[in-house]
């Protein structure tokens, strides 16, 4: 993985690339994913979802319409809710069959969300191996109309 700074707008004072375990860690903490997939007729659908990030990875499901999306362009965007500390991640979905990945999936799931889960009863995941990241911490400072992020947003290639 290789750290690099994004085309962005915006300030940059004192600039920092941030670590590439702050991203995992605030994927890692973030409750809700939102994810970005294509309609086979080129119409963008995104929707928020629950999942869970395991090693680098993260898990998602969902019973939107992109399922569909997903069976036609395996191609994903997912990021984390929040604005002010953003990490985006873009790759592909495949489907996350393991057993094993499976059982991690089920206890961290179980764990985030207080909410019952086994690889009997769970619905299908899909896992997201990100091509290239983008993450940055986004200052309360607002300069001429814009944030101001610091220097730190960062781009990450895979």
């Amino acid at each position: 993985m290789k750290p690099s700074r994004p085309r962005m707008f915006g300030g940059h004072a004192d600039p920092v690339l941030l670590p590439w375990s702050w991203a995992v860690r605030t994927l890692t903490d973030c409750m809700h994913y939102w994810i970005a997939t294509t309609r086979p007729d080129g119409r963008p659908h995104s929707r928020p979802v629950w999942g869970v990030t395991i090693e680098e990875t993260v898990y998602f499901s969902t019973g939107s319409l992109a399922v569909g999306n997903l069976a036609h362009s395996p191609e994903v965007c997912v990021h984390t809710e929040s604005a002010t500390e953003l990490v985006i991640l873009e790759g592909t979905a495949e489907h996350a069959g393991d057993a094993a990945v499976l059982e991690r999936i089920a206890v961290a799931y179980e764990r985030k969300y207080a909410e019952p889960m086994t690889t009997a009863t769970m619905p299908e995941f899909y896992a997201v191996r990100p091509r290239v990241a983008f993450g940055w911490l986004a200052s309360p400072t607002f300069v001429d109309g814009g944030s101001v992020f610091h220097g730190t947003n960062t781009k990450w290639t895979f």
